[in-house]
Protein backbone atom coordinates (compact mmCIF):
# COMPACT_ATOMS: atom_id res chain seq x y z
CA UNK A 1 0.00 0.00 0.00
CA UNK A 2 1.33 3.48 -0.50
CA UNK A 3 0.73 5.63 2.94
CA UNK A 4 0.98 8.83 4.25
CA UNK A 5 1.92 10.14 7.79
CA UNK A 6 0.32 13.18 8.61
CA UNK A 7 2.09 14.07 10.75
CA UNK A 8 4.92 11.86 11.65
CA UNK A 9 4.88 12.44 15.47
CA UNK A 10 4.54 9.73 18.01
CA UNK A 11 1.76 7.96 16.29
CA UNK A 12 2.38 8.58 12.89
CA UNK A 13 5.97 7.93 13.45
CA UNK A 14 5.24 4.41 14.88
CA UNK A 15 3.31 3.24 12.52
CA UNK A 16 5.71 4.78 9.72
CA UNK A 17 8.68 2.52 10.85
CA UNK A 18 6.41 -0.38 11.40
CA UNK A 19 4.70 -0.46 8.24
CA UNK A 20 7.85 0.41 6.20
CA UNK A 21 9.90 -2.45 7.93
CA UNK A 22 6.40 -4.66 6.73
CA UNK A 23 7.33 -3.64 2.72
CA UNK A 24 4.29 -0.79 2.26
CA UNK A 25 5.54 2.48 0.84
CA UNK A 26 4.99 5.28 3.58
CA UNK A 27 5.48 8.80 2.51
CA UNK A 28 6.80 10.92 5.82
CA UNK A 29 4.75 14.01 6.02
CA UNK A 30 6.97 16.49 8.92
CA UNK A 31 8.79 20.00 8.90
CA UNK A 32 11.66 21.41 10.80
CA UNK A 33 14.28 19.55 12.47
CA UNK A 34 12.75 16.18 13.00
CA UNK A 35 12.07 16.54 8.76
CA UNK A 36 16.06 17.19 8.63
CA UNK A 37 16.54 14.29 10.41
CA UNK A 38 14.94 11.97 9.02
CA UNK A 39 15.86 12.83 5.72
CA UNK A 40 19.59 12.07 6.89
CA UNK A 41 19.09 9.52 8.97
CA UNK A 42 16.16 7.95 8.50
CA UNK A 43 13.43 7.57 11.16
CA UNK A 44 14.10 5.63 14.40
CA UNK A 45 11.85 3.72 16.50
CA UNK A 46 13.14 3.29 20.46
CA UNK A 47 11.17 0.65 21.92
CA UNK A 48 10.79 -2.15 23.91
CA UNK A 49 12.12 -4.22 21.31
CA UNK A 50 14.90 -2.40 20.78
CA UNK A 51 16.42 0.62 18.28
CA UNK A 52 14.81 0.25 14.67
CA UNK A 53 15.65 3.04 11.50
CA UNK A 54 14.32 2.85 8.73
CA UNK A 55 14.13 5.06 4.82
CA UNK A 56 10.73 6.04 4.63
CA UNK A 57 9.71 5.71 0.68
CA UNK A 58 9.61 9.65 1.23
CA UNK A 59 10.02 12.31 3.70
CA UNK A 60 8.99 15.81 2.75
CA UNK A 61 6.75 18.78 4.59
CA UNK A 62 5.03 19.08 1.09
CA UNK A 63 1.83 16.98 0.33
CA UNK A 64 1.65 17.67 -3.32
CA UNK A 65 5.11 15.97 -3.73
CA UNK A 66 3.53 12.42 -2.63
CA UNK A 67 0.46 13.02 -4.38
CA UNK A 68 -2.10 10.22 -4.18
CA UNK A 69 -2.30 7.25 -1.73
CA UNK A 70 -4.25 4.61 -0.36
CA UNK A 71 -4.75 5.85 3.33
CA UNK A 72 -3.42 8.76 5.12
CA UNK A 73 -2.49 8.09 8.76
CA UNK A 74 -4.03 11.65 10.41
CA UNK A 75 -2.09 12.28 13.93
CA UNK A 76 -1.93 15.91 14.55
CA UNK A 77 -2.43 17.69 17.58
CA UNK A 78 -6.43 18.60 17.78
CA UNK A 79 -5.21 22.48 17.27
CA UNK A 80 -3.68 21.69 14.42
CA UNK A 81 -6.83 19.71 12.37
CA UNK A 82 -7.59 22.54 10.68
CA UNK A 83 -4.70 23.61 8.48
CA UNK A 84 -3.27 19.35 8.59
CA UNK A 85 -6.37 18.72 6.92
CA UNK A 86 -6.67 21.43 4.08
CA UNK A 87 -2.71 20.06 3.69
CA UNK A 88 -4.32 16.54 2.86
CA UNK A 89 -5.96 16.91 -0.54
CA UNK A 90 -3.12 16.46 -3.15
CA UNK A 91 -2.61 13.22 -1.11
CA UNK A 92 -6.64 12.49 -2.09
CA UNK A 93 -7.57 9.68 -4.98
CA UNK A 94 -11.31 8.63 -5.43
CA UNK A 95 -10.51 5.75 -2.32
CA UNK A 96 -8.37 7.54 -0.14
CA UNK A 97 -9.19 6.37 3.34
CA UNK A 98 -8.50 9.42 6.41
CA UNK A 99 -7.89 7.61 9.85
CA UNK A 100 -7.41 10.40 12.36
CA UNK A 101 -5.86 8.66 15.40
CA UNK A 102 -6.02 12.09 17.79
CA UNK A 103 -7.03 12.74 21.16
CA UNK A 104 -10.65 13.53 21.97
CA UNK A 105 -13.73 12.09 20.31
CA UNK A 106 -14.35 14.88 17.92
CA UNK A 107 -11.69 14.78 15.12
CA UNK A 108 -13.94 12.47 13.11
CA UNK A 109 -16.79 15.63 12.79
CA UNK A 110 -14.05 18.06 12.65
CA UNK A 111 -12.20 16.02 9.79
CA UNK A 112 -15.29 15.54 7.53
CA UNK A 113 -16.16 19.18 7.83
CA UNK A 114 -13.15 20.17 5.89
CA UNK A 115 -12.57 17.43 3.69
CA UNK A 116 -14.98 15.53 1.39
CA UNK A 117 -17.02 12.79 3.78
CA UNK A 118 -16.64 9.76 1.89
CA UNK A 119 -12.86 9.88 2.46
CA UNK A 120 -12.76 10.51 6.42
CA UNK A 121 -13.03 7.15 8.51
CA UNK A 122 -12.61 7.38 12.65
CA UNK A 123 -10.18 5.52 14.81
CA UNK A 124 -8.66 5.34 18.74
CA UNK A 125 -4.91 4.50 18.66
CA UNK A 126 -3.48 3.22 22.05
CA UNK A 127 0.00 3.49 21.72
CA UNK A 128 2.14 5.51 24.41
CA UNK A 129 4.93 7.13 22.09
CA UNK A 130 6.03 10.48 21.64
CA UNK A 131 9.30 12.15 19.52
CA UNK A 132 12.16 12.14 21.81
CA UNK A 133 14.65 14.34 19.72
CA UNK A 134 14.45 14.95 15.84
CA UNK A 135 14.39 11.45 14.00
CA UNK A 136 13.41 9.61 16.78
CA UNK A 137 9.97 8.49 17.93
CA UNK A 138 10.30 6.73 21.79
CA UNK A 139 8.42 4.24 22.94
CA UNK A 140 6.92 3.42 26.98
CA UNK A 141 5.30 -0.20 27.27
CA UNK A 142 4.74 -3.02 24.23
CA UNK A 143 1.12 -2.52 23.73
CA UNK A 144 0.04 -0.79 20.49
CA UNK A 145 -3.15 -1.00 19.36
CA UNK A 146 -5.30 0.82 16.47
CA UNK A 147 -8.97 0.19 16.15
CA UNK A 148 -10.72 2.63 13.47
CA UNK A 149 -13.51 1.84 10.91
CA UNK A 150 -15.71 4.01 8.27
CA UNK A 151 -17.66 6.38 10.78
CA UNK A 152 -21.06 4.53 10.38
CA UNK A 153 -18.49 1.73 11.35
CA UNK A 154 -19.92 -0.56 7.77
CA UNK A 155 -17.16 -3.20 6.67
CA UNK A 156 -14.98 -2.15 3.71
CA UNK A 157 -12.84 -3.51 2.14
CA UNK A 158 -10.41 -0.22 2.05
CA UNK A 159 -10.43 -0.64 5.88
CA UNK A 160 -9.54 -3.89 5.54
CA UNK A 161 -6.44 -3.40 3.64
CA UNK A 162 -5.13 -1.26 6.45
CA UNK A 163 -6.20 -3.39 9.12
CA UNK A 164 -4.07 -6.26 7.64
CA UNK A 165 -1.05 -4.18 6.60
CA UNK A 166 -1.35 -2.88 10.21
CA UNK A 167 -1.67 -6.21 11.77
CA UNK A 168 1.08 -7.61 9.83
CA UNK A 169 3.43 -4.58 10.29
CA UNK A 170 3.34 -6.12 14.56
CA UNK A 171 0.76 -4.24 15.71
CA UNK A 172 -2.82 -4.91 16.64
CA UNK A 173 -5.81 -3.68 14.55
CA UNK A 174 -8.86 -5.08 15.95
CA UNK A 175 -12.10 -5.14 14.01
CA UNK A 176 -14.84 -3.42 15.60
CA UNK A 177 -18.72 -3.37 14.77
CA UNK A 178 -18.95 0.09 17.01
CA UNK A 179 -15.74 2.82 16.49
CA UNK A 180 -18.22 5.38 18.42
CA UNK A 181 -17.97 3.06 21.18
CA UNK A 182 -14.41 2.35 20.74
CA UNK A 183 -13.54 5.91 20.63
CA UNK A 184 -15.30 7.02 23.99
CA UNK A 185 -13.81 3.62 25.40
CA UNK A 186 -10.61 5.25 25.20
CA UNK A 187 -11.67 8.57 26.14
CA UNK A 188 -13.14 7.25 29.15
CA UNK A 189 -9.68 6.28 30.20
CA UNK A 190 -7.49 8.90 28.12
CA UNK A 191 -9.38 11.74 29.76
CA UNK A 192 -7.99 10.43 33.16
CA UNK A 193 -4.68 9.67 32.27
CA UNK A 194 -4.14 12.91 30.50
CA UNK A 195 -5.75 15.01 33.07
CA UNK A 196 -4.20 13.85 36.05
CA UNK A 197 -0.74 12.95 35.48
CA UNK A 198 -0.51 16.51 33.31
CA UNK A 199 -2.23 18.54 36.01
CA UNK A 200 -0.49 16.25 38.81
CA UNK A 201 3.08 16.04 37.14
CA UNK A 202 3.38 12.57 37.68
CA UNK A 203 3.20 8.70 36.24
CA UNK A 204 0.36 6.00 35.99
CA UNK A 205 2.46 4.74 39.21
CA UNK A 206 2.21 7.68 41.28
CA UNK A 207 -1.56 7.61 40.68
CA UNK A 208 -1.65 4.06 41.72
CA UNK A 209 0.36 4.50 44.49
CA UNK A 210 -1.22 7.41 45.82
CA UNK A 211 -4.93 7.14 47.37
CA UNK A 212 -6.10 10.58 47.00
CA UNK A 213 -4.75 10.72 42.89
CA UNK A 214 -6.23 7.62 42.34
CA UNK A 215 -9.68 8.74 43.85
CA UNK A 216 -9.32 11.89 41.75
CA UNK A 217 -8.54 9.42 38.74
CA UNK A 218 -11.73 7.37 39.08
CA UNK A 219 -13.62 10.73 39.48
CA UNK A 220 -12.65 11.47 36.09
CA UNK A 221 -13.15 7.79 34.57
CA UNK A 222 -16.95 8.45 35.86
CA UNK A 223 -17.95 11.51 34.95
CA UNK A 224 -16.68 11.05 31.27
CA UNK A 225 -18.19 7.55 31.39
CA UNK A 226 -21.49 9.58 32.09
CA UNK A 227 -20.99 11.82 29.47
CA UNK A 228 -20.92 9.00 27.14
CA UNK A 229 -24.10 7.40 28.11
CA UNK A 230 -25.50 10.98 27.92
CA UNK A 231 -24.58 10.95 24.07
CA UNK A 232 -26.51 7.41 23.97
CA UNK A 233 -23.04 5.62 23.42
CA UNK A 234 -23.15 1.75 24.11
CA UNK A 235 -20.45 1.30 26.97
CA UNK A 236 -20.50 -1.18 29.00
CA UNK A 237 -21.68 -0.33 32.57
CA UNK A 238 -18.74 -0.99 34.50
CA UNK A 239 -16.39 0.57 31.72
CA UNK A 240 -14.90 3.06 34.70
CA UNK A 241 -14.10 -0.07 36.80
CA UNK A 242 -12.50 -1.49 33.72
CA UNK A 243 -10.77 1.56 33.27
CA UNK A 244 -9.31 1.54 36.39
CA UNK A 245 -8.00 -1.98 36.50
CA UNK A 246 -6.08 -1.55 33.54
CA UNK A 247 -4.59 1.70 34.46
CA UNK A 248 -3.06 -0.33 37.07
CA UNK A 249 -1.80 -3.08 34.90
CA UNK A 250 0.41 0.00 32.72
CA UNK A 251 3.74 0.39 33.17
CA UNK A 252 4.39 2.75 36.04
CA UNK A 253 6.52 5.19 34.46
CA UNK A 254 3.91 5.74 31.82
CA UNK A 255 2.50 9.31 31.35
CA UNK A 256 0.17 10.96 28.86
CA UNK A 257 1.48 13.26 26.16
CA UNK A 258 0.44 16.06 27.36
CA UNK A 259 2.15 15.80 30.69
CA UNK A 260 5.45 15.18 28.44
CA UNK A 261 4.12 18.93 26.51
CA UNK A 262 3.69 20.67 30.09
CA UNK A 263 7.35 19.33 30.88
CA UNK A 264 8.63 20.83 27.55
CA UNK A 265 6.80 23.69 27.69
CA UNK A 266 4.87 22.76 24.68
CA UNK A 267 0.87 24.38 23.13
CA UNK A 268 -1.63 21.76 25.43
CA UNK A 269 -4.52 20.09 23.13
CA UNK A 270 -6.93 20.18 26.58
CA UNK A 271 -9.87 21.96 24.65
CA UNK A 272 -10.16 18.84 23.04
CA UNK A 273 -9.81 16.59 26.71
CA UNK A 274 -10.67 18.15 29.83
CA UNK A 275 -11.83 21.13 27.60
CA UNK A 276 -14.21 19.17 25.66
CA UNK A 277 -15.15 16.80 28.85
CA UNK A 278 -16.34 19.96 30.52
CA UNK A 279 -18.06 21.83 27.19
CA UNK A 280 -19.91 18.58 26.31
CA UNK A 281 -21.18 18.64 30.09
CA UNK A 282 -22.41 21.89 29.84
CA UNK A 283 -23.96 20.80 26.51
CA UNK A 284 -25.90 17.47 27.94
CA UNK A 285 -26.38 18.54 31.62
CA UNK A 286 -23.97 16.29 32.85
CA UNK A 287 -21.76 17.36 36.26
CA UNK A 288 -17.97 16.94 35.08
CA UNK A 289 -16.51 18.86 38.53
CA UNK A 290 -13.18 16.76 38.43
CA UNK A 291 -12.10 17.47 34.42
CA UNK A 292 -13.16 21.10 34.94
CA UNK A 293 -10.73 21.34 37.98
CA UNK A 294 -8.10 19.41 35.60
CA UNK A 295 -8.82 21.66 32.91
CA UNK A 296 -8.94 24.87 35.49
CA UNK A 297 -5.11 23.81 36.40
CA UNK A 298 -3.76 23.27 33.03
CA UNK A 299 -5.45 26.42 31.24
CA UNK A 300 -2.36 28.86 32.08
CA UNK A 301 0.18 26.27 30.37
CA UNK A 302 -2.30 26.02 27.25
CA UNK A 303 -0.51 27.85 24.47
CA UNK A 304 2.76 26.70 26.10
CA UNK A 305 5.85 28.58 28.00
CA UNK A 306 7.83 28.59 25.83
Amino acid sequence: MKIATMATGGIGGYLAVRLTQAGHQVATIARGAHLEAIRDKGLTLDGPEGVETVRPWIATDDPAQVGPVDAIIFGVKGGALPGAAESCRPMLGPATLVVPFLNGVEAAERLAAILPPQHVANGAAMVSTTIAEPGVIRQVGAFARFTFAERDSRPSARIDALRAAITEAGAEAPPTDDIERDLWMKFVSFSAVSGVTAAGRCTIGDIVAHPPLAALFRSVLAETAALARARGVALPEDIADQAWERAQMLPAPMRASTAIDVEHGRPLEIEWVSGAAVRLGRQLGVPTPSNAALYALLLPHKDGRG
